[in-house]
């Protein structure tokens, strides 16, 4: 079989979640099967592992609705964009769409980062489900990341097409934090600040943990700064780390008590897994998905509770509770790998290639 992946929704500078999702099944797959990827910037392949590449156009281009006479020329067998608004008019190939999550049609202010007319269009797009419903029957199969996300799938009716799970995971060869090393009394979040994640939440709740230091890992505007660090109760300690390299971010993780989240809705919520993976406990919001992703390991409480959420951060002070919940965080965290996730992936390309000889 060959296969082609999307790559284009690859940043240039660093990973974002869905740039790091496609880049790592890229190079998972690419350990097992013929496997070409689409760019659109050279840039992108700092980010990317040596696998053959052909440069197309962007997917932000109007051009895209044609991109199929382009990707036909390749023989491709199956291609798979992380997206689902890859073109598919004239395609002669078998073709896996993905969708992450249902995030904004609750929450629908769109990325920063998409040009004006793209977060205009955004906002049209997530008023009502029968775009969805458009852009996902254009596949054979349709992929997701999450039993969550499938579930609510089912419940919109968002698609005809067979959905099939293909998970996050962790970054492999991750070294868990040493056995009996004292943490640091401080809390890492690592994400965007859009309201939805509920930063102000966490923040007030550092009224309720004096000696804690709060790191808030991502870039964050200054307009938005101003707003948080507004919310600052008197003597709390809260950092604005302003963007970090993956080894700054694994290093925080490797010392300090817990990540910590309360976001109202996630996709996945890859943070928890990276943390888990190193064997540092998660203090998170009570919500399905962070159930599936933490599982036993995870401390949960209500996301808009910050004494709940800083009660839960002290009762990390016992040592031996501390040591059980590292001890589960590893656990949980060896349920998810990007080999397995390559694998569903195949095994979807697989159905994708048996649904189309039966027409």
């Amino acid at each position: 079989m060959k296969l082609v992946i999307d790559a284009r929704f690859t940043r240039t500078d660093h990973h974002d979640g869905i740039s790091r999702y496609g880049a790592s099944l890229i190079e998972a797959c690419a350990k097992v099967a013929d496997v070409t990827m689409l760019i659109h910037d050279e840039r992108q392949l700092n980010l990317l592992p040596e696998v053959p590449y052909v440069k197309i156009g962007s997917p932000l281009s109007p051009l895209e609705l044609f991109v199929a006479r382009k990707v036909n020329a390749l023989g491709a067998d199956v291609v798979v964009c992380p997206m689902q608004t890859m073109g598919s008019w004239g395609r002669k190939y078998g073709l896996i769409l993905t969708l992450h999550d249902l995030i904004y049609y609750e929450h629908p202010a769109p990325p920063g980062f998409l040009p004006a007319p793209v977060r205009a269009l955004w906002r049209l797009y997530h008023k009502a489900y029968w775009p969805q419903r458009v852009l996902l029957n254009r596949a054979d199969v349709v992929a997701t990341i999450s039993r969550t996300t499938e579930s609510l799938m089912a419940k919109f009716r968002l698609t005809r097409r067979p959905v099939r799970i293909v998970g996050n995971a962790p970054q492999p060869g991750a070294v868990p934090r040493p056995v009996g090393e004292e943490p640091l009394k401080e809390l890492v979040y690592m994400g965007s600040f859009m309201e939805y994640k509920n930063v102000e939440t966490l923040i007030r709740g550092m009224a309720g943990l004096p000696g804690y230091t709060l790191r808030l890992m991502s870039r964050v505007s200054p307009e938005r700064r101003a707003q948080l660090e507004a919310l600052v109760p008197d003597g709390a300690q809260v950092v604005f780390q302003n963007g970090v390299t993956d080894a700054e971010y694994e290093e925080f993780l490797r010392r300090c008590t817990a990540l910590v989240t309360l976001s109202r809705a996630e996709g996945y919520g890859l943070p928890l897994v990276e943390a888990m993976s190193l064997g540092t406990p998660v203090v998170v919001a009570d919500t399905p998905i962070f159930r599936e992703v933490g599982g036993d390991a995870a401390a949960y409480v209500p996301a808009e509770d910050p004494r709940a959420f800083a009660d839960a951060v002290r009762a990390l002070e016992d040592d031996d509770a501390w040591t059980a919940r590292s001890a589960a965080s590893l656990e949980q965290a060896g349920r998810f790998s990007w080999d397995r996730s390559a694998q569903e992936l195949l095994a979807a390309a697989d159905e994708v290639l048996r649904l189309r000889a039966g027409r």
